[in-house]
C-alpha cells in the first residue's frame, strides 16, 4: 500500500505539487496523467526519496525514507542511468549485490529473454540503443520484486514487441498484489489493465477517478483528461 498524505513540493516560490493526497491499495495499477509540468515527475521522485517535501509518504505504513520502505520501493525512471563500464549482466549483478539478493540469477535470466537482452549480456551500457537501454533499465526496476513499482513514461522508446511484455507484467504484479503507478503523458500508452487515474495539473489532483466509475459515466480516459485539463 502507497499514502500519499497532504505532500507539497515547492521549488522557491513555485508550488510543484500542491497539498497532495491519495491511498493506492494492493493488487492495483494507478495511471498518473498531466500535461507537461502537471508535477508528475516531482511526485514520482519524491515518492522514491530523491526530493525532500511537506507532508508524509508511507510505505506499508513506512516512511518511504526508511530502509524498510526502500526494500519494498522499486523505481523505473523515463530515462535510463547507466554505467558506461558495465556490461549488462554487470548492471543486474551490481543491483542484485546492492539489494543483498543471494538467488537472483535465474529471475535476471528470464527478465533479459523476455525484453530481448539475453544475446547483449556481454555489451557495455554506452554501446545499447536508446531502446536497448530502456529495456535493460525495466529489468534492472523489475528484478528485486518490488511491493511498490514507480514507472515514469516507461512505454518511451520501446519496440511493440517491450511494450507488450512490459503490458503483461504489469498484469502479473497487479495480480500478485503488487501496487504500481505509472505516470506518463501519453494517453495511448495506457491501454492496459488499471484501477484508478489520477489526473494533474499545475501542481494538483484534478481527478482521482476509478476505472468502474468512469465506465459508468459512459466517458473514455481521454474525454476525462481532456475535461479535466481543457475545461
Amino acid at each position: 500500500m502507497l499514502e500519499v498524505s497532504h505532500v507539497t513540493k515547492k521549488y522557491g516560490k513555485n508550488i510543484a505539487c500542491n497539498d497532495l493526497s491519495f491511498t493506492l491499495e494492493p493488487g492495483s495499477v494507478t495511471v498518473l496523467l498531466g500535461p507537461n509540468g502537471a508535477g508528475k515527475s516531482t511526485l514520482m521522485k519524491s515518492i522514491i526519496g530523491f526530493l525532500r517535501f511537506e507532508g508524509q509518504i508511507t510505505v506499508n505504513g513506512c516512511n518511504n525514507k526508511s530502509s524498510e520502505a526502500r526494500k519494498l520501493l522499486g523505481y523505473i525512471p523515463e530515462m535510463p542511468t547507466l554505467y558506461p563500464n558495465l556490461t549488462v549482466s554487470e548492471h543486474l549483478e551490481f543491483l542484485a549485490r546492492a539489494y543483498r539478493m543471494t538467488d537472483y540469477k535465474e529471475k535476471a535470466a528470464m527478465l533479459l529473454e523476455k525484453f530481448e537482452l539475453d544475446d547483449k549480456k556481454k555489451k557495455f551500457g554506452d554501446e545499447l540503443s536508446k531502446g536497448m537501454q530502456q529495456k535493460l533499465n525495466l529489468c534492472l526496476g523489475l528484478l528485486t520484486d518490488p511491493e511498490v513499482l514507480l514507472l515514469d513514461e516507461p512505454m518511451i522508446g520501446l519496440d511493440p514487441h517491450a511494450i507488450k511484455e512490459l503490458k503483461n507484467t504489469i498484469g502479473e504484479m497487479r495480480e500478485a498484489g503488487k501496487t504500481l503507478l505509472v505516470s506518463t503523458h501519453i494517453i495511448d500508452s495506457v491501454d492496459m489493465l488499471w484501477d484508478r487515474t489520477l489526473i494533474m495539473q499545475n501542481g494538483e489532483i484534478k481527478a482521482n477517478v476509478t476505472k468502474d466509475e468512469l465506465d459508468a459515466s459512459g466517458k473514455t480516459l481521454e474525454e476525462l483528461f481532456f475535461e479535466v485539463t481543457e475545461g
